[in-house]
């Protein structure tokens, strides 16, 4: 059973994926990579990585996807803004489609469909293993992220304050 939801949900991600490429609006096309994220999402799922799952979820489809569209929306991409491509440009695009091409089909003939893969440690992908390893041996580096996300933040504070003027 998993391995058709497997093969289903990668199947939706090559045709999602294509369709950020192929289509002509660019407001489709970001909307096209969220759905390519989320299909990343359930494979994090069936890989039984809920952690990362998450994590993809609210990190590409909530935060930096949005943040794509709202920049697109603001430009206001129009045909009569967009500059005139030259010829050169569009033989250099050709040729790097075509390796693109010969790479796909060369790893594709090297590719050999084996057995699924059985994980020894049924918990390996699970927050809790995550927290045990960040909170125990890699605790001193955790915590100093931590004090220099800090200092990032009160030095983007202070340099974002304006002065105020004397009158």
């Amino acid at each position: 059973m998993s391995t058709q939801v497997f093969y289903f949900v990668a199947t939706l991600s090559i045709i999602f994926s294509l369709m950020v490429i192929f289509a002509k609006n660019p407001i489709h096309s970001v909307l096209y990579l969220i759905l390519t994220f989320f299909t990343f999402t359930v494979h994090y799922v069936l890989l039984n990585a809920q952690f990362l799952a998450v994590v993809n979820f609210i990190v590409y489809m909530g935060a930096i996807m949005v943040l794509f569209l709202f920049v697109l929306m603001l430009l206001n991409l129009n045909k009569e803004t967009e500059p005139v491509k030259s010829p050169l440009i569009k033989i250099v695009g050709l040729i790097a489609g075509c390796c693109l091409i010969v790479t796909l089909v060369g790893s594709f003939k090297a590719a050999t469909i084996t057995s699924p893969l059985i994980l020894k440690n049924p918990g390996l992908g699970l927050v809790e293993n995550l927290g045990k390893e960040l909170f125990g041996p890699f605790l001193l580096p955790f915590e100093l992220s931590s004090l220099l996300l800090l200092a990032a933040m009160v030095g983007a504070v202070l340099l974002s304050k304006r002065d105020e003027v004397e009158a």
